[in-house]
């Protein structure tokens, strides 16, 4: 296996195919609006939903690195989890999904047409292996916000 064929695999493992560790994708299902903005009290934690916007704004800006686009919608980390409003709406959170995976294959799709030369040279092998832990770690916050609430299986 090359290299830019472990990295696809490694990112559809950490979206939606499962491993020895929960993905992504089964992390957010069957949530609704109302359980995707809930939070525990306290303001050091956020919704599933902010870490849904968090993910999808690294996962759009690293592909339009990967596709030699400008990035015109700069954020700092903390703004990133605000970047659509979090509405007790079904329907916006079914479009919040939706977004997601959009940001999801759009990433996969520019990595698969990348050759592995501009993967070296522009150090993106890094930046795509931090999207990887990065989406891995907000999982496993998404599923403990998910324990707490009650909406995720105590038993996996």
């Amino acid at each position: 296996m090359n290299r830019k064929d472990l990295l696809l695999r490694m990112l559809d493992t950490t979206y939606d195919q499962e491993s020895w560790y929960a993905p992504f994708k089964p992390a957010i299902e069957g949530l609704t609006a109302e359980q995707a903005c809930w939070k525990p009290d306290g303001e050091a934690t956020k919704s599933v939903w902010g870490n849904v916007n968090h993910l999808i704004y690294y996962k759009e800006r690293l592909t339009a690195r990967l596709e030699g686009r400008e990035w015109t919608n700069p954020l700092d980390g903390n703004d990133t989890f605000y970047l659509t409003e979090q509405v007790n709406d079904d329907e916006a959170w079914r479009g919040i999904v939706a977004r997601v995976e959009t940001a999801h294959q759009g990433l996969r799709e520019a990595l698969s047409e990348t050759t592995e030369r501009k993967i070296e040279e522009d150090s993106l092998e890094e930046k795509l292996l931090d999207i990887m832990l990065h989406d891995a770690y907000h999982t496993g916050q998404i599923m403990q916000l998910r324990k707490m609430q009650g909406s995720w299986p105590s038993q996996r």
